[in-house]
């Protein structure tokens, strides 16, 4: 079995856990919350369809990395959940904090329904993702339920701490590569090496084993913003679906941008003269970037990272070489997003 046939079998029955916690765990007495979260999953409302419910791709972490240790993961199904649910209840709050009217080509939450309201809906989500934790003990057993989520409360931590970081850099002019590589480990790379640590945890694998996915983890989550982060200035808008000039016109602190701050030279003083970057300017910005090695040592970073991610994984010993494979593919298939 490769990464497609996995996810052919795994996919369905996450979108159905999924759907059972919003229409079951919310009470029908609260049919405008349901709606609020339906929506934004990408289950109802215009739009909705494969491509406004995104990849799944943490849960899959976390389903591939039990199962490639031997657990069953259908009995893994409530972690998954739980890290879904957690993460597009960063993504609503983050789309209320950013003020981003959309996300997937669609209208986001708060856009449709007001702040309030939308506040919420992503409130809804966070307790979804307790709840869900919670019934991994009936399923697994006590300890590992506890275990897991005492992993996930850490995790909401970091999470917020990341935001809060990226929030306060646009506000900062001197803002360091240092800071930066904590801020997206609490934001970014947290959840992604939790996924992978609650795959293990949820195997009840060796705690050496356990140890070295938080590592592939946080190597993989820290590669991938890194690469997010090229994608953001020369990437391909037509295959990324995203504006490759937005992080220069928002002031956005990432990481290209950060090492072309740094060095004080022609993108620096040009980027500093304006307190919004016209549109005509971007292009003279990003040639700038690219001759004082922005791009290069950014994708030098993600390189290394995936290169630090591989080597995790490489360490580990697996019950199940099919599910390992896949991991691996799906690793590779992160770290080569289309230009």
């Amino acid at each position: 079995m490769g990464l497609n046939d996995f996810m052919v079998e795994m996919l369905p029955e996450l979108e159905d856990a999924l759907k059972e916690s919003v229409f079951e765990d919310i009470p029908e007495t609260y049919p405008g919350i349901r709606n609020m979260l339906a929506y934004h999953l990408g289950w109802e409302g215009e739009g909705s369809g494969t491509a406004a419910q995104g990849k799944r791709i943490r849960p899959i972490i976390v389903l591939l990395s039990a199962a490639m240790y031997g657990a069953d993961w259908r009995k893994v199904l409530p972690a998954a959940v739980a890290v879904e649910m957690l993460h597009n209840f960063s993504l609503i709050h983050d789309d209320i904090e950013d003020a981003s009217e959309t996300r997937r080509g669609r209208l986001t939450v708060w856009k449709i329904w007001g702040v309030p309201q939308a506040i919420n809906s992503g409130d809804a989500m966070f307790t979804l993702a307790h709840l869900n934790m919670l019934k991994l003990s009936g399923k697994i057993g006590l300890q590992v339920g506890m275990d897991s989520a005492l992993l996930l409360n850490k995790t909401c931590v970091d999470l917020t701490g990341g935001q809060y970081l990226d929030m306060s850099f646009e506000k900062r002019s001197d803002v360091n590569r240092d800071e930066y590589f904590t801020m997206i480990g609490g934001k970014t790379a947290s959840l992604i090496s939790t996924c992978a640590e609650l795959g293990a945890i949820t195997s009840q694998t060796s705690m050496s084993n356990q140890l070295a996915m938080r590592s592939y983890g946080e190597a993989l989550g820290i590669a991938f913003q890194a690469w997010d982060d090229w994608l953001g200035i020369w990437g391909n808008e037509k295959i990324t679906g995203k504006s490759n000039s937005s992080d220069l016109k928002a002031g956005k602190k990432s990481l290209p941008i950060l090492f072309g701050l740094e060095k004080e030279s022609r993108f620096a003083q040009a980027y500093n003269h304006f307190s919004v970057i016209p549109e005509e300017k971007i292009p003279e910005l990003v040639r700038f970037l690219e001759d004082e090695g922005a791009k290069t040592y950014t994708e030098k970073i993600a390189s290394h990272y995936s290169e630090l991610a591989n080597r995790s994984l490489g360490s580990v010993e697996v019950n199940d070489q099919a599910a390992f494979g896949a991991l691996k593919e799906l690793t590779s298939t992160l770290l080569s997003r289309a230009k």
